[in-house]
């Protein structure tokens, strides 16, 4: 099989795209799967590596909402999620997140999921992810990505 075109971040639009993709995208926690889907859309904007949205029908174990609540100038108010591990051991509040009303160009996001790529282990068709630098956006780095990536040391500013 020929390997995947390198997509270059910096050739990402602004506003961002909202776009389905039929990739095939994992999240495991603890080495189970907690969600699984080839039915997920990405965001892609300039600078950064995807965020990518799940339905909510991939998840295989419940979230809980919480208080925290951000702003996105594109798509809205983001609503945030705690997750509790299936043997009842561990919790992570405010690591994935949802836009219940998004605005009017993001619509087909609403009520789908996207998770930071951590504590969990983020899978795009296969390959395991790395968190976008920063730990302030939920970008997936996979090995397709060139460009300069917005996080890292000399990026603040863009």
């Amino acid at each position: 099989m020929p390997p995947k075109p390198k997509l270059n971040v910096q050739n990402f639009p602004r506003p961002p795209l909202i776009e389905h993709t039929p990739r095939h995208v994992q999240v495991k926690w603890h080495g189970e799967i907690i969600a699984d889907t080839k039915d997920a859309y990405w965001i892609l904007e300039t600078y950064h590596p995807p965020t990518y949205y799940l339905p909510p029908s991939s998840l295989s174990i419940p979230l809980t909402k919480t208080p925290k609540s951000t702003y996105c100038e594109w798509k809205g108010y983001a609503t945030y999620y705690s997750i509790t591990s299936s043997d009842k051991k561990e919790t992570i509040k405010d690591r994935i997140w949802s836009y219940d009303s998004p605005n009017e160009k993001y619509k087909d996001l609403k009520g789908y999921l996207s998770f930071y790529a951590g504590p969990w282990e983020c899978y795009v068709d296969g390959e395991l992810v790395k968190p976008q630098p920063g730990d302030f956006y939920g970008g997936w780095t996979t090995s397709e990505l060139e460009g300069i990536i917005k996080g890292e040391g000399a990026t603040r500013w863009l």
